[in-house]
């Protein structure tokens, strides 16, 4: 869905942001990122919805007359039976009793259904809100359960056997409750606004709690109005709107879209110092590149922030952790092999840059781990497709074999020059014999001739290991035919595959994650 922004305080025309799925507003307290929230809403009042667990577990005098909410709902629905009183203290209660009343309906309609057609008796018992509510909270927690008991909702833990009502829930669970259900009763396209998505909630299951809901709602756009950057930094589609400030006689605001391919700003990096975790730097940027999405998904110990070019990672990794006696967070950065040497790849390790044991990051989705596992979540034969994909990309190799070497060659003569040329001398004539020696001590042709008989052997042995690790070809995705073999339509299908599963943690996500870390040559215990 297209989102129209306000206006802004310097008369900047107000940006659309095209197509969105996630956006985040971050901003100090006082910045006026809820007044922006609350234009929003007004905006899109006929599709805005709007929760919040801090306001839902507590009373309140006032209640959401936004069209859809659930306080609306939960009036139209005690209000079409006389059985019920319309007096649940709390959203969270009046939620809780829409589970309960929707459950009851539906089943009596199967019921109607199978008294007015016998042929019914076949028909398989409806899958209900109450359904997606129970396994999505066992998905979160699992060794709980919630069932159904004479009306009311019940839960249980298996280490226990304890069983009590929502009552009994902590915050944490009951926000964890809400949010699943309370989207669940969302309008269809509805633009979900959520006040404070982190609140109650415990960092090890937030961002697997909000890929879960997400998931449930294909249809809808999330709009989060936080200050926690560990939260917008696990959004993986995210867009983030930064707000500085509000001028209220104006009603616009100071703000920008973050651009996290830019440079480590000042204010970046006070940003960063507010965060908990390790800092991860990436190249790419938010909104196109993939690196970003899928290391947030693999180093889900890292806020992961991608910077743009390898150099720029490479000088914001160095500062930050020069300044370590400062701020006290630790600092990685992850640059693709490129045509790197094994020497130049230890010496970026060394300054705690990671460098995988594959030429750049599309060859990453390449790896037999990462094709196995898509398979599998898609019920392909994954030895045949890996025996194709690999088939194909060592016929690729084989045919850009030369002109790979020769790239291999540039990279390292340019390297190698630029550190002769740095030498010391004494006077200009030293300088002018040292260059027309240089060709003799380069020796292109020697390098590029040992490179082919390499990129051969790994031919002839069929070695698909090395070959990713010395092949840069972008095309390699499309070419290998890897989306189709698994069932997908097409480059971009294959990509999203890899991050819906990394969502989660089936066995196909810890493979991937398995086979990604070795990569990097970090060993699992």
């Amino acid at each position: 869905m297209d989102i129209i922004l306000p206006d802004r305080i310097d008369g900047v025309p107000a940006r659309v942001l095209e197509n969105v799925r996630q956006v985040t507003i971050i901003g100090a307290n006082g910045s006026g990122k809820t007044r922006f929230a609350h234009w929003l809403v007004g905006k899109y009042g006929d599709k805005a919805y709007r929760i919040s667990a801090l306001k839902a577990l507590f009373p309140a005098t006032e209640r959401n007359e936004l069209d859809g909410s659930i306080d609306r709902q939960y009036e139209e629905a005690t209000a079409s039976s006389p059985y019920y009183k319309n007096d649940s203290a709390t959203e969270f209660q009046r939620l809780i009793f829409l589970l309960l009343h929707d459950e009851f309906m539906d089943l009596l309609r199967y019921k109607a259904l199978l008294k007015l057609d016998s042929a019914a008796s076949n028909e398989q018992l409806p899958v209900t809100k109450f359904d997606q509510v129970a396994r999505m909270w066992q998905e979160v927690f699992p060794n709980n359960r919630i069932m159904r008991d004479g009306g009311k909702m019940i839960f249980t833990n298996e280490k226990t056997e304890e069983t009590f009502t929502e009552i009994k829930l902590s915050d944490g669970e009951k926000a964890v409750l809400y949010y699943i259900a309370a989207v669940l009763y969302a309008k269809q396209d509805a633009i979900i606004f959520v006040d404070d998505p982190e609140i109650y909630i415990h960092h090890s299951i937030m961002q697997a709690l909000w890929n879960v809901i997400e998931e449930m709602r294909p249809d809808c756009t999330f709009i989060y109005n936080t200050h926690d950057i560990d939260f917008v930094s696990s959004r993986t589609e995210n867009v983030c709107v930064w707000v500085r400030n509000y001028d209220l006689l104006r009603n616009a605001w100071d703000y920008e879209i973050v651009d996290a391919g830019g440079t480590l700003s000042d204010e970046l990096y006070f940003d960063l110092l507010g965060s908990r975790k390790p800092i991860l730097f990436v190249e790419g940027d938010a909104s196109h590149s993939i690196d970003s999405k899928l290391y947030s998904l693999i180093f889900t110990e890292y806020t992961v922030k991608p910077l743009g070019s390898c150099n720029k990672v490479i000088e914001s990794t160095r500062a930050f952790n020069d300044l370590k006696n400062f701020h006290h967070l630790d600092s990685h950065g992850i640059v693709d092999r490129d045509r790197r040497s094994d020497k130049e790849v230890q010496y970026l390790r060394d300054k705690k840059i990671l460098v995988p044991n594959v030429a750049e990051i599309e060859n990453i989705l390449m790896l037999e781990g990462v094709i196995r596992a898509v398979a599998r979540s898609r019920k392909k034969d994954e030895q045949y497709v890996i025996l194709k994909v690999k088939s194909a990309v060592m016929k690729m190799f084989k045919s850009d074999l030369r002109k790979q070497a020769l790239e291999h060659v540039r990279h390292r003569m340019k390297r190698m020059a630029g550190v002769c040329i740095d030498r010391r001398f004494q006077d200009i004539g030293s300088l002018e014999d040292h260059i027309n020696d240089l060709l003799n001590e380069l020796n292109p042709r020697a390098v590029y001739e040992e490179l082919c008989r390499d990129f051969h052997r790994y031919v002839a042995t069929n070695d698909y290991d090395a070959v990713l690790k010395v092949y840069n070809e972008k095309s390699m995705l499309v070419n290998s035919n890897v989306a189709a073999l698994c069932g997908l339509g097409n480059k971009d299908a294959y990509i999203r595959a890899v991050l819906h599963i990394l969502k989660g943690d089936s066995k196909e996500a810890q493979a991937i994650r398995k086979a990604i870390k070795q990569c990097f040559g970090i060993s699992l215990q």
